[in-house]
């Protein structure tokens, strides 16, 4: 592959993934070769304001590169344009007899950054609505935890784990794994992991889900 075969693959990877990605995805083919290492090809240039010709990297400045970035590739680092704007930028390098090129990638997530503190903001909440609808909610899994208990007829200490299951069991069907933090209080009391609740809850799960199997057989 000569200079200009190089070149042309590079230029229509360049164009495919700037059509692909859309307008805040900055592709650009770089001579590399040259000291300045201007720009030989660019889609989507309003990304960084550069242009064919331009000696400008996407941080704005000309500063000449380190030996060994002008052979390296990078993937998926982060930097900051001169005009504000958060990139995901990555450098691919095709180097043959008499040449240099690279393929630079610039993606402006910048908008995203904005979506997602938008969208952290719309599903935040105080707190459940059934904690602030019956207050004294970790009263109430005590008390709903001391009838299950009492229902199974051991003290914690001596339950097998057919009897923390019946506990469990139990408890399900009072809803009370519907109130915040319950896995962790029933854990606690239980003296068991929060992996075991789970464990238990999914088991219960799988027995009601072959009983109904059952009856529709």
């Amino acid at each position: 592959m000569d200079r200009e075969e190089a070149f042309e693959f590079l230029d229509r990877t360049a164009r495919g993934i700037a059509e692909m990605f859309g307008s805040s995805c900055e592709t650009l083919v770089h001579d590399m070769g040259d000291p300045s290492h201007p720009i030989l090809s660019i889609y989507n240039g309003h990304v960084s304001g550069r242009t064919v010709g331009s000696t400008l990297d996407i941080l704005g400045t000309a500063k000449e590169l380190d030996r060994d970035a002008l052979v390296t590739d990078f993937v998926n680092l982060y930097a900051t344009t001169p005009t504000g704007q958060q990139i995901k930028s990555s450098t691919f390098h095709l180097i043959g007899e008499g040449y240099n090129l690279a393929l630079g990638i610039n993606f402006d997530y910048s908008s995203l950054v904005y979506a997602n503190r938008i969208l952290v903001d719309l599903m935040s909440a105080e707190a459940d609505l059934q904690s602030a609808m019956w207050h004294g909610g970790d009263d109430q899994l005590t008390e709903i935890f001391d009838e299950c208990l009492a229902a199974v007829g051991k003290p914690v200490n001596a339950l097998t784990k057919r009897d923390r299951m019946k506990v469990i069991a139990l408890m399900e069907q009072k809803n009370a794994f519907s109130f915040r933090k319950s896995v962790p209080f029933v854990a606690k009391r239980l003296q068991v992991s929060r992996y075991t609740v789970y464990k238990y809850l999914g088991e219960l799960a799988g027995e009601t889900a072959g009983e109904e199997a059952d009856k529709e057989e």
